[in-house]
């Protein structure tokens, strides 16, 4: 769960502004600027997880919300309910009639959890070379951003993060993350609405 909910947030809220003439560099920048320029975000998602070892495949689905500057709410409905919600420097972690409040600035692994999902809210992420190198590709409609972790803990989780991005929604539609182990996780994104209001209560910590 926690490698779903690191990664996860890295791209739910990157919107795409690419110029005609493509260069790799420009893009990154004009992906940031787009991301910007989003205040609150929710979708519905599927989430397909891929195990090398067993040669099997998990599907589980659920909705988004999330909202500038710091709060988010992750939340599988099926086939299992688990919920995460982050607001400001606390975050509740719901599963089933349990739930866990968490003051992410006494935690240090929430704590940055919350800090890279804050940098991607505010479009930071891909020119953060601290915790990223960056990559772009162009595919038939899509533009295809590849991240390579820089970061120790990072690295001993995934080799890689694919996001990518439909020039024509100009939205990422899909995450793919490539584990250590050799393991899958593909995430689609469906039904996004960007800067429509989203009830207070979404992100209520309790």
């Amino acid at each position: 769960m926690r490698k779903i909910i690191i990664l996860l947030t890295l791209c739910l809220t990157l919107g795409v502004a690419f110029a005609q003439n493509f260069n790799q560099a420009q893009a990154l920048k004009e992906i940031s600027a787009a991301a910007a320029s989003i205040k609150t975000m929710q979708c519905d998602f599927a989430q397909t997880k891929s195990l090398k070892m067993l040669g099997d495949k998990m599907v589980s689905r659920g909705q988004m919300w999330c909202e500038q500057p710091n709060m988010l709410r992750w939340q599988y409905n099926t086939p299992y309910t688990y919920t995460f919600i982050l607001n400001n420097n606390k975050v509740t972690v719901k599963k089933g009639n349990h739930s866990d409040v968490i003051d992410v600035n006494k935690n240090k692994m929430f704590k940055e959890i919350a800090r890279i999902m804050m940098n991607s809210v505010l479009g930071k992420v891909l020119t953060d070379k601290a915790d990223f190198k960056s990559s772009v590709i162009h595919k038939s409609n899509y533009y295809i951003v590849t991240l390579i972790p820089q970061k120790k803990e990072m690295k001993q989780m995934f080799t890689s993060i694919l996001l990518h991005y439909d020039t024509k929604l100009k939205l990422v539609t899909k995450v793919e993350m490539h584990e250590k182990n050799g393991d899958r996780t593909l995430i689609e994104l469906k039904n996004i609405k960007k800067n429509t209001p989203i009830n207070a209560s979404q992100f209520k910590i309790n």
